[in-house]
């Protein structure tokens, strides 16, 4: 069993998320609802509908899709009947909504995209996380996300069960082969960064060869990656860096995918890191049916 606690996904906080739902929807939205605002002329109608799982798939984004039309009307009831994070079977009834028919119309689109589109990223995620799930090494995602949407697909990500890897550049000294590069070593990198870093921020050293694991551990680092590496090359760097320290963390990275991650996890590695889940999940199918 992995020695990791179980990941809590941490929904953004509305005066974080309820600016970016308001540009979503004042870009659906622009100047009105043609086709509603004609058929509600007489009057408003109130309506009920739920929303339907059309697929398999690990649900998430409920909260965040609540939020969308009570932004757009606290008076709309958003009842969520499956909880973020539950694995679900076509047909599954996930939601059910009561308020203004317009509200409900205007809200939909928005809603229901982000919905299909973290379910997705947290369904296969999750089919990552069940790989390794007996062993002791933790999946991560990475910085590939889609502009805008790094902290819903980064909550999709915990949904899934991964741990989020760096939420921007600002969370941590990476230091890749174009900082190495820029340097001229890997010593002069780790130098640099060290005297310009706040305390406690981490530094993570990228490293494609046993030359610069060795160099990386040498110099003190907290996490070193070992990127792109054979597995037999990967089962090596994690002796050594075993051998010369029990709290430096090592993250393996480079071609991972469902065929090979527990590979990976077997040389012993604690993370994996991947942008698979984000930058290759299809969306989750998920409708609205109103029922009056």
């Amino acid at each position: 069993m992995s020695p990791f606690p179980s990941v809590t996904p941490i929904v953004p906080p509305s005066i974080i998320l309820d600016p970016m739902i308001q540009d979503w929807l004042r870009e659906d939205i622009g100047r009105g609802d043609r086709a509603t605002q004609a058929l509600l002329a007489g009057g408003r109608r109130e309506s009920q509908a739920t929303w339907v799982a059309k697929q398999d798939g690990v649900i998430a984004g409920m909260p965040i899709a609540a939020r969308v039309f009570q932004l757009l009307d606290a008076d709309v009831k958003f009842e969520i009947l499956v909880a973020d994070g539950t694995a679900v079977k076509a047909g599954t009834t996930i939601a059910q909504l009561s308020g203004g028919f317009d509200t409900l119309l205007m809200g939909e689109r928005v809603a229901l995209n982000l919905g299909m589109r973290l379910s997705g990223i947290a369904t296969v995620t999750r089919q990552y996380v069940e790989q390794i799930a007996d062993l002791p090494t933790r999946f991560a995602d990475t910085r590939k996300t889609t502009p805008g949407l790094r902290l819903v697909e980064k909550y999709a990500s915990q949904v899934g069960g991964a741990a989020n890897h760096r939420m921007g550049l600002d969370d941590s000294a990476m230091i890749k082969e174009n900082h190495i590069a820029a340097a001229g070593g890997i010593e002069q990198a780790i130098a640099l960064v060290r005297a310009h870093i706040p305390y406690p921020m981490t530094i993570e050293v990228e490293t494609e060869n046993l030359e610069q694991v060795r160099e990386a551990f040498t110099h003190g680092v907290d996490i070193i990656m070992l990127d792109n590496m054979d597995l037999p090359t990967m089962a090596e760097a994690v002796q050594m860096i075993r051998a010369h320290s029990d709290w430096i963390r090592i993250e393996g990275s480079g071609n991972v995918s469902l065929e090979t991650i527990r590979g990976i996890a077997e040389t012993g590695v604690d993370y994996i890191s991947s942008s698979g889940p984000i930058t290759r999940s299809t969306w989750l199918d998920l409708s609205m049916r109103f029922s009056a």
